[in-house]
């Protein structure tokens, strides 16, 4: 499958679920201890003033938690749906589509960046590509905080929700990922995993947090 077709694919089951997803998301990091930890982490470390990126930004809640807590955000996805949701319920949030590999913005235009979940979807060749325009966008020495799905399994969906969907989730090595992020340009500064909760699909997790070396 091509990346044309591919992320085709990707945004429609997107759009096809972007209601129900906002809705089921809506509170998610309520119940996400640590994440909240990491993401306060990050915005302690960005520059005052600066913005925030969020990438693959879905519904825009991750987004709309970090507007709650005083940074200027920016979400960015490619589901026409997922953008249309959050502008309709998070007014404190810029939208943008995009996609991940071609970012709707300007060099250096974000002093950090968060990618929950969203890099899972990409095509393993395409992962560099991914962290080169993150470093692109990204101010010198501004983060990247990323999570995904730890492994090696590929989970296929033609169903979510009741919907139709045709998806791919891929789990990553860590230790690949970091080597990815560190060939775009970053210092990797903290790599953590952690067991799914309760309420979640039952996936180790891990987390990194990286600088933009210059």
């Amino acid at each position: 499958m091509g990346d044309h077709t591919r992320h085709a694919s990707v945004r429609r089951s997107y759009d096809t679920v972007a209601e129900e997803y906002a809705a089921r998301m809506h509170d998610e990091l309520t119940g996400k201890p640590l994440d909240r930890a990491l993401l306060a982490a990050l915005l302690e470390q960005t520059d005052p003033g600066g913005t925030v990126a969020d990438l693959g930004c879905g519904p825009g809640h991750v987004a709309a938690w970090l507007a709650g807590h005083g940074a200027r955000t920016v979400g960015i996805d490619l589901s026409a749906g997922m953008v249309a949701v959050g502008r309709r319920r998070f007014a404190q949030v810029e939208f943008r589509e995009g996609d991940l590999l071609d970012l709707p913005a300007r060099d250096g235009e974000f002093s950090s960046a968060v990618a929950f979940y969203s890099v899972i979807h990409l095509a393993p060749d395409d992962l560099r590509r991914a962290f080169d325009e993150a470093r692109r966008v990204l101010s010198p020495s501004g983060l990247l905080l990323l999570s995904f799905h730890v492994g090696e399994e590929v989970r296929h969906l033609d169903e979510w929700w009741g919907h139709t969907v045709d998806i791919d989730f891929r789990f990553l090595d860590p230790t690949q990922v970091t080597a990815l992020v560190e060939a775009a340009g970053f210092i990797v500064e903290m790599h953590m995993e952690r067991a799914h909760h309760a309420h979640e699909a039952a996936t180790r997790r891990a987390y990194l947090l990286a600088r933009r070396a210059s």
